[in-house]
């Protein structure tokens, strides 16, 4: 009964570290030592589709009207978590890449809550320390597929609205099903870096993915 529950502990061990594993295996992640890991299921001219098994974040919500603003609020928030500001009082290796969930149905007089996720390294994967800011806490994706849009520059309020856009417009021309509810936007870059930067929108699908090999 022991060896058996260690044979399941070892093995979901390396499961989250297959999912979240070495840099090296993405040529997304150039700054940090982890990466959130995917299968890509197809992939066109227009956007490409992918499959991430289930994972945990250090998330908080930051209300405001433009994207950017909120992203540097509850930033700090996270950085402070993991620079120390936890039960344990440890470093968390910083990883990529962060993402915040967008909500869809936003106006433009109205503000909105912008999510920022930090994705948790694989020795804090399942047991991570408690924050202690009440505004910080942990969130799980599914094991899903999504649509996905990359590009260069700048993860910003326009470029993030203009990519989504140009996504959703190819994902509804051959009729595929999404969540129309929420977006993410997807950073992999520090801001101190200036060249070769990658970003991606990510829309989750709904039912059977659809890739036609041409647009």
């Amino acid at each position: 009964m022991v060896y058996f529950v260690g044979l399941v502990g070892l093995l979901l061990i390396l499961t989250a570290e297959a999912r979240v594993g070495i840099s090296s295996e993405s040529s997304f992640c150039t700054e940090s030592r982890e990466c959130l890991l995917y299968d890509l299921v197809c992939k066109n001219d227009d956007y490409e589709v992918r499959h991430y098994d289930s994972v945990k974040w250090v998330s908080t919500d930051e209300e405001s009207h433009f994207m950017d603003k909120a992203m540097y609020t509850a930033f700090q928030r996270l950085f402070k978590y993991i620079t120390g500001s936890n039960e344990a009082g440890v470093n968390i290796n910083m990883t990529t890449p962060v993402t915040v969930k967008i909500e869809e149905k936003k106006r433009l007089w109205q503000s909105s809550v912008f999510t920022l996720n930090f994705l948790l390294p694989s020795d804090y994967q399942f047991i991570p320390p408690q924050p202690t800011d009440g505004s910080v806490y942990f969130t799980e994706t599914p094991d899903m597929k999504v649509y996905v849009r990359s590009y260069g520059g700048w993860m910003m309020s326009l470029t993030s609205s203009v990519n989504s856009m140009l996504l959703k417009r190819q994902l509804d021309k051959v009729q595929a099903t999404y969540n129309k509810d929420y977006h993410y936007a997807v950073g992999y870059d520090s801001p101190m870096k200036i060249l070769n930067r990658h970003n991606e929108v990510w829309y989750m699908v709904e039912g059977e993915p659809v890739c036609p090999t041409s647009s």
